[in-house]
């Protein structure tokens, strides 16, 4: 049996594996217990365990005497919505995210609809690891109530941020591709609603999915072959739990997660001016863009909690991370695909430009990624030897080892699971960026 992958942000594993019912349970029932008063918000994304998992969770919180708000399938960044709209004590998401179809997870929202910090995150890990379920009688047993309306509350907050009519005249014609996760049941409804005509693929949230779920080139070849035979003027490309967002232009050639808040970032500093925050293993271009337009630019830890924390600590206009989560604290503190989608929209309809126009006003880089198995007691050893080898760059312990140059960087991070050190370099060329992974994979191997 393999280990599941628990942390501060979350559960993750293979079900009927590393993630069985009764670990499900404790750690759902480890959060609630530590939640004020108020129900719990439960929605899934559309996985085929998915189901099982939530009739196991409503059960269980609803023994342990608190109530539950039944959202079925949603978005993760609609969850965070629900979560304030119905003033809940906190939400369960249950979603692997981008993992392959024989995962399953839990993703835990705080009260203010944002994932939970990693202090509230150790608190329920400490409550998981040292606890055991409280049951109450029966006259306290929770109650269920399903949520009819999804995703009103969190189509009105997109739209808010972009310029309805202008898009609407523009009557775009749009790809979709859910992959039979959650995204469409917003997805379709947010581009009609902005005048789209909308061609969907995967829509039914079935979990079953038609390429492999993470958004990256590779799995979305197909996917541009159908933008360019639709005629699309863009093509959207969600992860099965839609806070993740990919873009294919006009011609089917995949542009990526990376300039997805790149584009983002670019065209909300033209009329919100001010910080903007993403993580350290994002590319530079939207550091780039901060500069450009004259703002500050904050580089967090690596995980979507940190960038939230350290956007509401630097009072952010915008945010996320570079794996196609933009994050609009005017919208929600969650990664959102719906926002990149809104946005990317009301950008091209400011001048009638198309993505590829977008993506041409964008700075360019290159990154390559690599990976090295090294037992753990080594890794420290070890990035003290890089960071000594490299003694003209800027040295940042934030997560990991992140050195700088002129144009270029490389993090390497430690895997909390796996007894492997990652490296990510990003320069102006591919020559550039895979030659720093080759040093860093050379000097951490000789340690």
């Amino acid at each position: 049996m393999s280990e599941p992958i628990i942390s501060v942000s979350g559960l993750r594993g293979i079900v009927g594996d590393s993630l069985t019912p009764e670990l499900a349970i404790r750690f759902s029932l480890a959060f609630a217990s530590d939640l004020s008063d108020g129900p719990v918000v439960l929605s899934r994304d559309g996985r085929t365990t998915g189901r099982m998992l939530a009739d196991l969770i409503r059960g269980a919180l609803c023994a342990a005497g608190r109530s539950v708000i039944d959202a079925d399938v949603a978005a993760t960044p609609t969850l965070g919505v629900l979560v304030r709209a119905r003033r809940a004590a906190g939400g369960i998401q249950i979603s692997a995210s981008h993992n392959p179809p024989e995962y399953n997870g839990l993703k835990l929202f705080a009260p203010d609809g944002r994932v939970l910090t990693a202090e509230a995150g150790r608190v329920v890990l400490q409550k998981f690891q040292q606890g055991t379920p409280n049951w109450v009688p029966y006259q306290k047993i929770g109650r269920v109530e399903p949520c009819e309306d999804t995703t009103t509350d969190h189509l009105g907050l997109v739209t808010a941020v972009v310029d309805l009519e202008r898009i609407r005249s523009f009557g775009y014609h749009v790809l979709l591709d859910a992959n039979h996760g959650a995204g469409a049941l917003l997805g379709r409804r947010l581009l009609e609603h902005l005048g789209c005509r909308v061609t969907v693929l995967g829509a039914e949230p079935t979990g079953l999915f038609a390429h492999p779920p993470e958004p990256t080139a590779e799995n979305l070849v197909a996917v541009g072959k159908q933008v360019r035979a639709a005629n699309a003027v863009v093509g959207f490309c969600q992860d099965p739990d839609a806070d993740r967002l990919a873009l294919i232009d006009a011609s089917g050639t995949y542009i990526g997660e990376e300039f997805t808040l790149a584009i983002c970032v670019d065209h909300v500093l033209r009329s919100r001016k001010g910080p903007v925050v993403t993580n350290c293993s994002t590319s530079r271009m939207t550091e780039d863009l901060a500069g450009r337009h004259g703002v500050p630019f904050f580089r967090s830890a690596v995980g979507e909690a940190n960038v939230v924390d350290l956007m509401k600590a630097r009072g952010a206009v915008f945010g996320g991370e570079g794996n196609g989560g933009p994050i609009d604290p005017q919208v929600g503190f969650v990664r959102d695909s719906f926002v990149g989608m809104a946005l990317v929209l009301d950008a091209m309809s400011v001048q009638g430009e198309s993505l590829s126009q977008l993506v041409a006003r964008i700075p360019r880089y290159a990154i390559h990624k690599s990976k090295v198995e090294l037992p753990r007691e080594r890794i420290a050893a070890a990035l003290e030897a890089l960071a000594a080898s490299e003694p003209d760059a800027a040295c940042d312990r934030l997560d990991g080892l992140r050195l700088d140059w002129p144009g270029k960087w490389l993090l390497v991070r430690a895997s909390n699971t796996e007894p492997i050190v990652r490296a990510i370099s990003e320069a102006p060329t591919a020559a550039e960026a895979a030659e720093l992974c080759e040093r860093a994979d050379r000097v951490l191997r000789s340690v």
